[in-house]
């Protein structure tokens, strides 16, 4: 089973591949792994439902394989960070039609498809980085927010997914960003097993935004001035577990580690260039 899109969470600056649209995209058939049509509280739940009411805005919502939930991700406060928060996180993705969807990071359009491969375009959000976050941020000010245009590339073969994506921020750190990376799945029983590793560069305009000190922020803040360049800013290695609990309900799990490099890692705002992090969701596909 090939994955098509990853969705990026983010905690403040900090970025978690949660791949809800996988689920969105997951056929009824599969998902439901074994049958539930004998199964008591379903077929009661069935025969109680007003479809005079309801019936048609339910089948809309499956039309768009609407996924919503909620989940709670453990992880750094900013990038580099060594202090831990938990984050409520809300899922939500849709399928509109063949080519288009729609999450709470933003929209993507699969603009071609042909032999394995998909070329698509994305845009959404960077939420940047208050320096209310940590007391270790103080004096640096904050990085705003801004909107986020790009393309990614990628390549299905069997059960692996090959994938390279580029993001440039307009506004806040006005950076880019490229992303190279592959994730590979398995389905056994009700459970799906994922897996995936990547590779982040920045430019010289996100790199000096969130690893950067300028002579006044090391005034204010006490940290030594620092100049980051461009390069190759992390490395990342995730895990997941999906268990399809009933044919619409999922519970999944999921386990990454990130590893500062370059100029990220010597920043003396980073404390910490081992970035692990744990998400845990609940969702519902209409």
């Amino acid at each position: 089973m090939a994955l098509k899109k990853f969705v990026f969470v983010r905690s403040r600056s900090f970025v978690f591949a949660a791949s809800v649209s996988m689920i969105a995209s997951l056929p009824v058939e599969v998902r439901a792994a074994d049958s539930f049509e004998d199964e008591g509280p379903a077929s009661v739940a069935a025969d109680d439902f007003d479809e005079d009411r309801f019936g048609g805005m339910r089948q809309r919502l499956s039309d768009w394989n609407v996924v919503v939930g909620v989940g709670a991700l453990y992880a750094p406060k900013f990038e580099g960070s060594d202090e831990f928060e938990v984050s409520p996180i809300p899922m939500i993705s849709a399928q509109i039609g063949d080519r288009m969807s729609i999450d709470t990071t933003g929209l993507t359009v699969d603009l071609l498809e042909t032999n394995g491969f998909t070329l698509a375009l994305t845009g959404g959000y960077e939420l940047g980085r208050d320096e209310d976050d940590s007391s270790h941020l103080r004096g640096l000010g904050d990085i705003e927010a801004g909107g986020v245009m790009g393309a990614r590339l990628s390549y299905a073969l069997g059960a692996m997914e090959f994938y390279a994506s580029v993001d440039r921020t307009v506004g806040g750190s006005d950076g880019l960003l490229g992303k190279f990376g592959t994730t590979v799945s398995h389905q056994y029983d009700r459970f799906i097993l994922s897996a995936g590793a990547s590779a982040t560069f920045a430019d010289d305009n996100h790199m000096e935004s969130y690893f950067g000190v300028t002579s006044a922020q090391s005034i204010r803040s006490g940290l030594r001035e620092y100049d980051a360049s461009a390069g190759l800013k992390r490395v990342d290695i995730e895990a997941s577990v999906t268990y399809m609990a009933s044919e619409n309900w999922l519970i999944r799990g999921q386990a990454g580690v990130g590893f500062l490099t370059g100029d990220a890692q010597d920043s003396p705002i980073v404390q910490d260039d081992v970035q692990p992090s744990a998400l845990l969701s609940v969702v519902y596909k209409f």
